[in-house]
Parts: structure tokens; sequence; C-alpha cells
């Protein structure tokens, strides 16, 4: 989507995954992310576009096909396996063919020309002299806000829109006028659509389940200490897991993070990880321009002579800084903790002063 919007204070431009019916040219299901989609978006599209609900209703069901340009997050292996236990194939159409997809290009160039244009901080608006943008200081949209645009503009494309291919009608119009047979999926197998599993075997504690070095708990967990569980999980939602019996396959419930960071801290963390990564970009370029190494121009047959030239001090300087750095990135002080000393070991005696009377002795 080229508009920026605020994404907890930061400009961002966010990304749309939405699937559109090629008969009734309805949009079936959509999915907006702050950052370049992946598999989970994928998956949550495609989980809303089959289950028929609001506010894409009543448009949905288990598709017949499902045709991809090659994007290497619908290819995964988490959305192949996921269709395919539902038996829906996935056609790769070949590269650089739009006109096999013309469905959805056309909906790319409807959602910018009819909508995105109209909103601040839109990145292809007309730009002035010197490639300056004519509203630099234009108040972003918040994330919310953009999302809840988008899916009242989705409304209408559905509801209200009249596309000239559909003679007349909208495109919900034109799917219930449409007489094909419907398959729905049930509320269980979407429970566990999608959802992956490490093929590891956990046993539940005390304190839970232990995965990834966390711990999940749950309510339904009490009596159940020493059941032995697989979990599966949804990709990059590592905030909740699903449980299920590992000699039944049976769904226990579902289970929360332990001790969960809060908001504050996340951001710290992260605005802590974004100064590192700063730093080392300056390091990277810093050393970028160093390492870089010229030459002499000779106008004749000559070996090559470097211009690059340093005194003694400071080449010794740098190697020095050098070995330093080694040094200190192979360090593990804290590998393995000091322990106490064995009162077998000679310790250095303590200085004792000396009192008044010793003082008189040592004069006379």
């Amino acid at each position: 989507m080229p508009v920026e919007v605020d994404v907890e204070s930061e400009l961002a431009t966010p990304w749309v995954t939405w699937f559109i019916d090629c008969a009734t040219k309805a949009i079936t299901g959509a999915a907006v992310t702050a950052h370049a989609p992946s598999r989970d978006a994928v998956l949550a599209s495609l989980r809303i576009a089959i289950t028929r609900s609001e506010p894409f209703g009543p448009v949905g069901g288990l598709p017949g096909q499902i045709r991809v340009d090659r994007g290497k997050e619908f290819l995964c292996a988490t959305v192949t396996a996921a269709m395919g236990a539902l038996a829906v194939p996935v056609t790769d159409l070949p590269a650089y063919t739009p006109h096999l997809k013309g469905t959805i290009e056309a909906l790319n160039d409807a959602v910018e020309e009819l909508f995105l244009v109209s909103l601040p901080r839109y990145t292809g608006r007309q730009k002035l002299t010197g490639g300056r943008l004519a509203d630099p200081d234009a108040p972003p949209l918040t994330y919310t806000a953009f999302v809840g645009l988008l899916l009242d503009w989705v409304t209408w494309w559905n509801t209200r829109h009249h596309p000239s291919a559909l003679n007349g009608k909208t495109p919900v119009e034109a799917w219930q006028a449409d007489a094909t047979p419907l398959t729905d999926v049930s509320a269980g197998q979407l429970a566990t659509f999608a959802l992956e599993d490490d093929g590891r075997t956990y046993t539940i504690s005390t304190s839970g389940v232990r995965w990834r070095r966390r711990d999940y708990l749950a309510p339904w967990m009490n009596g159940r200490t020493g059941t032995k569980v697989s979990v599966r999980h949804l990709p990059h939602h590592d905030d909740t897991i699903e449980v299920f019996d590992a000699a039944t396959g049976h769904h226990l419930g579902s289970t929360f993070l332990a001790a969960a960071a809060s908001r504050e801290q996340i951001r710290s963390v992260q605005a802590a990880r974004t100064a590192a990564a700063r730093r080392l970009k300056a390091d990277l370029k810093a050393a970028e321009k160093l390492r870089r190494q010229r030459f002499e121009a000779f106008t004749t047959a000559a070996p090559p002579r470097p211009l690059t030239s340093s005194t003694s001090a400071q080449a010794e300087e740098e190697l020095g800084a050098a070995a330093q750095t080694d040094r200190r990135a192979l360090a593990r002080p804290d590998l393995v903790p000091h322990g106490p000393a064995p009162d077998t070991w000679a310790r250095p005696r303590t200085a004792r002063t000396p009192t008044a009377d010793e003082d008189q002795a040592d004069d006379r």
C-alpha cells in the first residue's frame, strides 16, 4: 500500500494480503500487516476467506482452486500443507504473466485509484521541483484508522460497487445469484487450520508446558501434571500455543505465555535493538570507507601503486585496537561463574594496626 501510516510512532507502508473470487469480483478475505507479509498473514486472510464471516460474508467457502503469482509466502510448505489438507489445489502461475491474473491486478489498481490517492501521505502523489512532496508535514493516519478505512472500502467494493463485467450487479449480488453449490469447513477443522507442529512430545508440569525455553500456562492444566502432549502454533505467533494429547491427538486447549513482558518493556527492548542496529550500520559504513583502497592512475604500463598512506604509529594503533576487539569478542567471563576460594589456598595477610603499647615498645 503506497501510503505512510503511523505504526507505534514510526512511519511505515502497510501491506494487504487478499483473495478475490474470479467469477464475481468479490473480495473474499483480507489481512493487513504493518510490514511485508509472511505466511501467517496469508493464513489469516485465507482463514477468513473460507469462514464467510464479517466483514466479507456471505462471500466465501472452500475454493475449488487457488492461483498465486509465484509469491514465496504463498507457496511455502505451511500454506501448501494447509490447503492440501482440505484437498484444494494451489496453482503457481508463470513469471511475468499479468494477463493470467487480471482480476487481482485490476483490484490492486482500483484500490490505489479509488481509495489510496485520497489519503494523507500517499507516496504516489506528484512531487514538487527537487523531488519534494507536496505535503511533507501532513499528519499520517494511525495504523488502526487505516485498517478501518480499508475494510470500509472493501465493504463498499463488495456491496455498492458495480464492475462493468457484472452487468450492473454488485459483487455480492452476483455471488448470491450464482447457483454454484458451496462447501463450508467445520469450525473444528478451522480451529487447527495451518498450525505448525515441530513433531516433539512435551510433558505438562507444575509450571505448565515448557516450549522454546518458555513456560505456557492455562487453567485447564490443573490435575494434568505428567500428561504427554504435542504443541502446535500459528507461524510467528508465540504468545499463544495450542496443546494436543500426544496419544490421541485430541485438542486439550490453548495456553498463554507465562510472565509475559509488558508493552513498555517490549518497546524499550525494541528501541535498544534499533539503536544497536544503527551503531552497527555506522560502524560498517566507516569500516567500508577505511577498507576502500585507491590506486594511482597510470598512462603507461606499470605495477599498481596504492595511494593510501599512514604513519607507523597510526598502523600500530589500529592493529592494537583490532586485536583488543577480537579478544573482547572471545571473552566469556560469565561462562563459568567464580566460586569461593578453597581453604587450602594461601591468602595475603591483612595489615593490622598496632596498639599503643606496641608502639611504645618499639620506641624503647
